[in-house]
């Protein structure tokens, strides 16, 4: 490391003090390897910046001495999107300790937080101030809101609140040459200009430094209603949907698609999961309504919905949660499927987005694929069925070494991601592209596209020390 480097370093280590910056290999090494193990880095330095304004110093410094800079939430991301090379000239700025609720307002459906602040300490927090925050995932109990907006979060609640991109207000960001833009406006309308903050939501730090947000709130639900679904096939899903839609009066808040294979899997791998219908199907349903007043004729709705979806033969076989436990026992079913593919052996993993009417059809001409390619193969796609977004994950044949079965990864890529094109979807519906997908994307979208996001990046990134060799 050059001189200018090494003094840069000092700077930032007296910049943010001593409780802001670590070398302790017990602290860092956990921050620069991804939860998956594909990828594991090295870095210059951990920065632990505690204010907006010290995120502008470190950053400053690093613009003026040409150092990169890996923005870190709570490292949860599954493309390598927020860890560091292996070359070890990069710092890792970790957001951790700016996790203050700058403001909640109830009246405005409301609340600023900063980019550290846990997403079930958010969802707490509005919670006691009668509010819902409606973004929930597998990791919401260690991921990061700046992570969740940089990688335009998802959930199992898109259906009905929608994506990262539609609850977020206003966002504060420090710029690669350290300038702070503040947009934290809770405005509903704003028309004057370009939207900059969608600049940086998705971006996964390749343009900026979120370090604070205005988030959108909602109605608390009060009347929540959950069913457990045997269907007759996944066309049937679709038309669940519109059924659910019209019944609850569009108050669909999750429609979960788990195959019977995945099913088994959590049983066989995650306690207290079992069956809650009396006979195994071959695909099944987790859907919920959700209203904002204790009686908003939920229970009714629900039993409508299936009533009439047993008549049209939609619907084989269903159990329907009767307590906040049981509704809790059908959720962790939902949670139990990814924590019990581990125990299955190698998992090739897909995060894909079609039209929502053409899922089935993904599905079935990827199973097919997929088998063809590598018999004995055990496709297990679930997942967000009611908003297109399907996790296609791939399990290794029963006796096959992982190793070899990985080996497979960028083949069985090659085949998921092309029957993906040929439905106009994504290759990446809510877990971004980081360093995993990187050159995929190139294969998947246009040179125009491509073109116009590295002209954004090359404006606001000139030097290009956000997040490099991310994304594009």
């Amino acid at each position: 490391m050059t001189d200018m480097k090494t003094n840069a370093l000092e700077r930032i280590k007296a910049a943010v003090g001593p409780k802001g910056w670590s070398d302790d290999p017990g602290e860092v090494g956990p921050l620069v390897s991804d939860q998956r193990g594909l990828f594991t880095g090295k870095t210059a330095l951990l920065v632990k910046p505690a204010s907006t304004a010290e995120v502008s110093e470190v950053v400053t410094i690093c613009a003026d001495a040409g150092i990169a800079i890996v923005p870190q939430g709570g490292n949860t991301g599954l493309v390598g999107g927020g860890v560091p090379f292996e070359h070890g000239g990069e710092v890792l700025l970790s957001l951790s300790r700016m996790n203050r609720v700058r403001a909640a307002d109830p009246a405005n459906y409301t609340m600023t937080v900063e980019a550290g602040c846990v997403l079930a300490d958010i969802q707490a927090a509005a919670e006691k101030i009668d509010r819902l925050f409606p973004l929930s995932l597998g990791a919401e109990g260690s991921c990061q809101i700046g992570g969740n907006i940089s990688t335009n979060a998802g959930g199992v609640a898109v259906l009905h609140y929608g994506n990262m991109r539609e609850l977020v207000l206003g966002i504060e960001a420090v710029l690669p040459d350290g300038q702070v833009w503040n947009g934290l406006r809770a405005l509903r309308k704003d028309n004057t200009g370009y939207d900059l903050k969608q600049l940086f939501i998705g971006a996964e730090g390749t343009l900026g430094v979120i370090t604070a947000a205005v988030l959108k709130l909602f109605p608390l639900p009060r009347d929540v209603r959950t069913a457990f679904v045997a269907i007759r096939d996944l066309d049937a899903a679709i038309d669940l949907l519109a059924a659910a839609r019209n019944a609850s009066g569009d108050a669909v808040t999750s429609m979960e698609l788990i195959p019977r294979l995945s099913l088994d899997f959590a049983i066989r791998h995650v306690a207290g999961v079992t069956n809650p219908l009396s006979e195994p199907h071959e695909n099944y349903l987790l859907v919920e309504f959700s209203g904002a007043r204790p009686d908003g004729g939920m229970a009714e709705n629900m039993t409508a919905f299936l009533e009439g979806a047993f008549e049209e033969g939609l619907v084989l076989d269903a159990a329907l949660a009767q307590s906040e436990a049981q509704r809790a026992d059908l959720w962790r079913i939902r949670e139990a499927i990814v924590e019990a593919q581990k125990f299955e052996g190698g998992s090739i993993k897909h995060d894909i987005a079609v039209p929502v009417d053409k899922s089935p059809e993904f599905i079935r001409r990827a199973v097919a694929a997929v088998t063809e390619a590598l018999p004995g193969i055990r496709p297990l796609p679930f997942g967000h069925v009611g908003d297109g977004n399907i996790h296609f994950n791939l399990s290794q044949p029963p006796g096959m070494d992982t190793g070899e079965f990985l080996s497979h990864w960028a083949e069985m890529n090659r085949i998921v991601h092309d029957i993906v094109a040929d439905f106009d979807g994504s290759i990446s519906a809510e877990h971004g592209i980081g360093r995993l997908k990187r050159e995929e994307i190139t294969r998947y979208k246009s040179a125009l596209e491509l073109d116009m996001m590295r002209s954004v990046k090359a404006a606001l990134d000139p030097k290009g020390i956000m997040n490099p060799g991310k994304v594009i």
